[in-house]
């Protein structure tokens, strides 16, 4: 065999191992998170505790954790269902964006309150503000550990 020929079958093989390599940093790494994130379940970023309500569901002192994006409304598509006649199917959402949460009226009928006041656009949130939607008042807390 030609020297050329033995040094390209050794290119492919290395290549080759080089290829497996990435492949098994990548699934390291991905198992590692994946461990934990198992070790860490309460990995929430904040939570929101009802502190007045109509009557019906939630009742007052319910706590339900935040995710990213989370939507509050009627509909059983929403992350927060809530059952006032006053809110919307999809009334509002609440973004965690960088480092704040921000809150946003998805065009419900009745608006969205963020400490009395009415939300038009994105308004940004802070930990023991009170978030209205129809007769329901949430308080946006941290997360507990």
């Amino acid at each position: 065999m030609e020297p050329f020929y033995l040094f390209l079958w050794l290119l492919r093989i290395l290549f080759l191992a080089a290829i497996y390599l990435v492949l098994w940093v990548i699934v390291r790494a991905l198992l590692r998170d994946l461990r934990s994130a198992a070790r860490d379940p309460a990995g929430s970023l904040g939570r929101l505790v009802v502190v007045s309500t109509g009557g019906g569901e939630p009742t007052v002192g319910t706590v339900y954790p935040l995710d990213a994006v989370t939507t509050i409304g009627r509909d059983l598509g929403c992350s927060i269902v809530i059952d006032d006649p006053f809110a919307s199917a999809q009334h509002a959402a609440l973004t965690y964006r960088g480092r704040a949460w921000y809150l946003e009226d998805l065009g419900s009928t009745n608006g969205t309150l963020l400490n009395g006041q009415p939300v038009g656009a994105p308004a940004p949130l802070g930990f023991g503000d009170i978030v209205g939607v129809g007769e329901v008042a949430f308080r946006l807390e941290r997360p507990r550990r």
